[in-house]
């Protein structure tokens, strides 16, 4: 019977599958155990390495034979010579929490029926795994891993390691060996590997990412004396041959033996009498790991009789009787499921990508900030790519990396909205700027807790006793919308007084304040409608400019952009909120509310007319909006900015770099004694 057209689609599908994850999977093999230079994290590496044994292990028939589930790592470098392992070098399988390591000790269990078992637990070194060989107590050759089966001779390099036993301490216990192979990983210390870079930054050299490449690059060189120079260190993990057999009946007494014939092991071993006891070292090790001299990933579970690990075997390319215990990852591989848009408090935009929750650096993830339009475009991330995010320690989670290689085929690039998502006012953003914004200041609900709170500050409309907590349960209560609500407060005195602690006098002081806020200036105004930009000083430079709040209005782009103190920025930011409609329907309901200020008095020519004048340090006689307001009353702009174009400067106490400025440039200074005498030459009352 011939299979069908589905079961055919199927089986092709999971082939190409495999196929890509091959490709990949070689690609990183390479980089990492041949260039010694890693392209992404160990974790990336395991997720997608696991992904293709699930597969293949779901469907045994489709395994392809170059699938590196078969094998070990990569090819040794041509400039090397090779050397075959008389015992394979094999790699360790992996489990990543108790449940996993559970289910190990629950395979171990099966395959030693009823009989007694212990495991020696060691630290998992981030290095470089070597074999080394010693002939009646000599070294003789040093070996990387390479694919397992053929490494590479590099023992004019591993020589060079300090605390490399050249020459084995014999003992009056133990005879030396004829032959003995050791099994180790070489490594470079933390504190060893920073002055390394700090020695390399300060000779304007490239610097090292980590400490396994700093000790794999040092190693795989053709000059001994790179690798001479550098604090590289040797810790044994296991002997792989002994002539004659060295007697010793366990991993624990084999790896002491090793200490006394000098050689260094790992800073932490336990032997576990139970998986219970395993746990208890996992989260002890994991406590202890910054404290530890070097980088470690895991540790490293063994059965710890020699006779139960021959008894329980190998798998194709792992043993049976060991497994690593990785530590959380801080890479993980995940969808993106869905990028949606937030609001801030200021109208800031910021995209969110919604994930397929993935557990990385100790916590599950589901969703992470893609902070603006420029980093979509930065990391080309979309919808439906697969992504790694990496979370370190506490450290927000963050995408790191996009995987186009599993990229589907219907993606579309993400595109910054036109429209705000919670008000639909218009997005803006400046060129040159990085951060888009919601132009809906005054209505978006997502910005109008701000608004609020700016709105009612002292030096815009000033309405005391209107604190943030009473703004929140406005807020809660339905009372108010937007600034313009706070006008018709009024209306609602009997939900006013269910408020908690908002008594009768409260209420009335505070309706009190609203009412006389009404009362206003329109540079007062200007600024508590909190356009981006505009600052006090900024709100008066636009009030004297425009006179009215209607030729503010209506001011094209070249017109504000020739106000005093506004910038190219600052005037389309501007431009932009008096073009939302919604904002001009807060406005229009403010003024109808009765919000008002002086009509503008007729121009004169003052003595100060069209001259700039900057206020700094603490003034003692009066404030620096007296004082600014007597410098506006003689026809001056007073600015928050030393230039070129700067007439004076009035200095305080302890006046700092405005002052250092304002003489660098020539400006003319004058005292707060001086400033006073000034104002009174022209008339000020002061």
């Amino acid at each position: 019977m011939q299979p069908s057209t589905d079961s055919q689609h199927e089986t092709q599908s999971m082939i190409r599958r495999m196929r890509e994850l091959i490709s990949i999977l070689a690609k990183h093999n390479h980089a990492y155990y041949v260039m010694d230079a890693p392209s992404i994290s160990d974790a990336e590496y395991d997720q997608l390495f696991h992904q293709l044994k699930a597969l293949e292990q779901e469907h045994p028939d489709l395994i392809q034979p170059d699938s590196p589930t078969q094998r070990v790592g990569g090819e040794a470098l041509a400039k090397f010579q090779s050397v075959q392992h008389t015992v394979p070098m094999l790699s360790l399988g992996n489990v990543f929490n108790e449940d996993d390591l559970k289910a190990f000790d629950q395979r171990v269990r099966e395959r030693l029926p009823n009989q007694p078992y212990e495991y020696e637990v060691e630290l998992k070194f981030d290095g470089l795994a070597v074999s080394l060989w010693y002939e009646q107590g000599r070294f003789v050759r040093g070996v990387t891993r390479g694919d397992g089966e053929t490494g590479e001779d590099i023992t004019h390099s591993v020589s060079t390691i300090r605390n490399l036993p050249k020459v084995l301490c014999a003992t009056d216990q133990q005879p030396l060996p004829e032959f003995l192979e050791v099994r180790g990983e070489v490594v470079m210390p933390k504190s060893g590997f920073l002055k390394l870079n700090r020695d390399a930054e300060a000779r304007g050299e490239k610097t090292f990412a980590n400490p396994r490449n700093a000790a794999a690059g040092s190693l795989r060189q053709l000059n001994p004396g790179i690798a001479a120079a550098r604090p590289l260190a040797f810790y044994a993990y296991g002997i792989a041959q002994c002539t004659p057999h060295h007697g010793f009946a366990t991993q624990s007494d084999s790896m002491q033996w090793l200490t006394r014939l000098g050689f260094a092991i790992g800073e932490q071993h336990f032997v576990a009498a139970s998986v219970q006891e395993v746990q208890k070292a996992y989260e002890q090790i994991q406590q202890q790991r910054a404290d530890l001299s070097v980088e470690i990933d895991g540790m490293v579970i063994k059965v710890n009789a020699l006779s139960q690990q021959k008894q329980l075997g190998f798998l194709s390319r792992e043993p049976r009787w060991a497994t690593a215990y990785k530590f959380p990852a801080q890479a993980a591989l995940t969808t993106v499921e869905n990028i949606e848009w937030q609001i801030g408090r200021i109208g800031t935009l910021t995209p969110v990508a919604r994930l397929k929750p993935v557990y990385v650096g100790g916590v599950t993830v589901s969703n992470v900030t893609l902070h603006n339009i420029g980093e979509i475009h930065r990391l080309d991330v979309r919808i439906g790519d697969t992504v790694s995010v990496y979370r370190t320690g506490d450290v927000i989670p963050k995408v790191e990396r996009v995987w186009p290689e599993f990229r589907p085929a219907d993606s579309v690039p993400i595109e910054l909205p036109a429209c705000c998502p919670v008000c639909d006012s218009p997005v803006v953003m400046p060129e040159g700027e990085a951060l888009a914004r919601c132009s809906g200041g005054l209505y978006c609900p997502a910005q109008r807790m701000e608004a609020i709170r700016h709105f009612v500050s002292r030096k815009a409309m000033d309405i005391e006793g209107l604190g943030e907590r009473w703004v929140e349960s406005l807020l809660e209560k339905g009372l108010i919308n937007n600034v313009a609500d706070i006008y018709h407060l009024h209306a609602h005195q009997d939900v006013l007084l269910s408020l908690e602690k908002m008594g009768e006098k409260s209420l009335q002081n505070l309706l009190a304040a609203i009412e006389a806020s009404k009362e206003t200036t329109l540079s007062r105004f200007i600024y508590a409608l909190g356009i981006r930009g505009v600052g006090e000083t900024t709100a008066r430079m636009l009030a004297d400019t425009f006179q009215t709040l209607d030729n503010l209005k209506f001011a094209d782009l070249e017109a504000l952009k020739k106000a005093p103190e506004v910038g190219e920025i600052t005037a389309e930011w501007i431009h932009d909120f008096f073009r939302a409609e919604h904002n001009m329907e807060v406005i229009d309901r403010l003024l109808a509310a009765g919000v008002h200020w002086p009509l503008p008095a007729p121009r004169t020519r003052q003595p100060l007319t069209g001259e700039s004048w900057v206020l700094t340090g603490t003034l003692t006689q009066f404030t620096r909006e007296e004082a600014t307001q007597h410098l506006q009353a003689l026809g001056a702009r007073v600015s928050g900015s030393i230039s070129n174009k700067t007439r004076a400067l009035v200095a305080g106490e302890k006046a700092g770099s405005k002052l250092d400025k304002a003489q660098k440039l020539g400006v003319r200074i004058l005292t707060e004694t001086e400033f006073v005498e000034l104002m009174q030459s022209y008339g000020q009352d002061i």
